[in-house]
């Protein structure tokens, strides 16, 4: 039996407590009825629902964590159902080190098992919408897949920016593709302006998967230099970083932040390259160490492709779950 948070809606929009006491106990009415053999919560926000029904049914129950739920101070109810929990599944090892560290989970009570890529974005029939006039025939495209929301600046669209005065220089022609939506694009397209590169960038608004598929299939490099940012009230970074998952699945190299989650995807000088998500220069470097080896870059990307392929499938995913069940 999974319990998923998606039923009680959004956790941080403060649901009121008539419904979380209405799907609490519509939750304890459907076990008794299924008398699962293992409940799984599937966010730390449902994970005391979890917690109750398997102590009232004596079975075992596992919380899913994703990321940066538990990055921070969680209620003493969140915080007990976690470290009683038989299992507390991971995305990465770097949620792992979180969870033992942060919310003292006994480590041997974890286990990873990572988000998949959903491959059918890979058979979409790519759709470029008209943005080929604004690339010059030949020019290399750097690409930032991403929301630009004024509550998501770690996500790094600004130090790429100030990256790209330095790459233009020997790369004039070059395009940074900026794919997404939010309430802090007039913001960086101000701070274009203001370094002199808004020739040289464009911003797509929200893409469909037709048109994201294009872009990645022109883009030369992937780019998105996200900080990790603990705070105990607000942290804020990428919990995994599926993002950087498809741009190597279509081949391209990437390049991310040297710490947090994301770090633990790229393989440094296999996959992509891994740099200083708050130094400009550190990402200009990057940018042009790959622009100026198209071949290394080429390996990169069919490395991470192979990589991806290996071991983020939904194969990979269904062995994984199986002997987690197994073992449970």
């Amino acid at each position: 039996m999974a319990i998923s948070e998606e039923a009680i809606g959004d956790p941080q929009n403060g649901l009121s407590p008539g419904a979380k006491l209405s799907f609490a106990g519509h939750a304890l009415c459907e076990a008794f009825a299924w008398k699962p053999d293992l409940v799984i919560a599937t966010h730390v926000a449902v994970g005391p629902i979890a917690q109750t029904i398997a102590m009232l049914a004596r079975r075992r129950y596992w919380i899913v964590v994703h990321g940066i739920e538990s990055w921070g101070t969680l209620s003493t109810l969140k915080r007990s159902a976690l470290r009683r929990a038989n299992r507390v599944i991971v995305t990465n090892s770097f949620n792992q080190l979180q969870v033992v560290q942060r919310q003292g989970v006994y480590y041997r009570r974890t286990a990873i098992l990572p988000c998949t890529l959903d491959e059918t974005l890979l058979q979409v029939e790519p759709r470029n919408n008209g943005y080929g006039h604004r690339i010059p025939r030949g020019a290399p495209v750097l690409l930032t897949v991403g929301r630009m929301a004024a509550s998501e600046r770690y996500k790094g669209h600004d130090v790429v920016l100030r990256s790209l005065p330095a790459v233009l220089a020997k790369f004039p022609a070059a395009t940074y593709v900026i794919a997404g939506e939010g309430d802090d694009r007039p913001r960086l397209e101000r701070l274009a302006n203001e370094v002199q590169i808004a020739e040289r960038v464009l911003f797509t608004g929200k893409v469909s998967d037709a048109e994201l598929a294009a872009l990645y299939r022109r883009s030369n490099v992937f780019v998105l230099p996200a900080r990790t940012v603990f705070d105990d009230h607000a942290p804020k970074g990428e919990g995994f970083g599926i993002v950087f998952l498809e741009a190597m699945a279509f081949g391209k190299p990437v390049i991310g932040p040297n710490s947090g989650a994301p770090a633990g995807l790229i393989r440094q000088g296999e996959t992509g390259l891994l740099v200083d998500p708050e130094d400009p220069a550190c990402v200009a470097e990057a940018l042009l160490q790959l622009l100026a080896q198209p071949r290394l870059a080429e390996q990169m990307g069919h490395t991470g492709s192979e990589w991806v392929k290996a071991n983020y499938s939904y194969a990979h995913l269904r062995q994984r779950l199986s002997e987690l069940i197994a073992d449970c």
